[in-house]
């Protein structure tokens, strides 16, 4: 089992900055990738971006270029840097880790709201 605690989510306004924390514990040895989602009112949720164990990261098309994903392997522990937030970065943010067993844990969320 692994247990993921998010924090880091807020109220910005556009053009602004906020990072994002997701602290894993538990079995968190056997983590391989870790990653956040998005899920944003009336969308689906997707993929913001994601890092492996070897620190090779993606993103998705809409936030390249802004956000960043890097990891602690010490700590556990996944960021997600964003910048030059836009009114459609505004979602519930969820932490993820998948597992070298297979094994997928998700955190609780954090809402992110972009707004003037």
């Amino acid at each position: 089992q692994v247990q993921l605690v998010e924090s880091g989510g807020g109220l910005v306004q556009p053009g602004g900055s906020l990072r994002l924390s997701c602290a894993a514990s538990g079995s968190s040895f056997s983590i391989n990738a870790m990653g956040w989602d998005r899920h944003a009112p009336g969308k689906q949720r997707e993929l913001a971006a994601r890092i492996n164990s070897y620190g090779t990261t993606a993103y998705a098309d809409s936030v390249k270029g802004r956000f960043t994903i890097s990891r602690d392997n010490a700590k556990n522990t996944v960021y997600l840097q964003m910048n030059i937030l836009k009114p459609e970065d505004t979602a519930v943010y969820y932490c993820y880790t998948l597992t070298r067993s297979g094994g997928t844990y998700w955190g609780q969320g954090t809402q992110v709201t972009v707004s003037s």
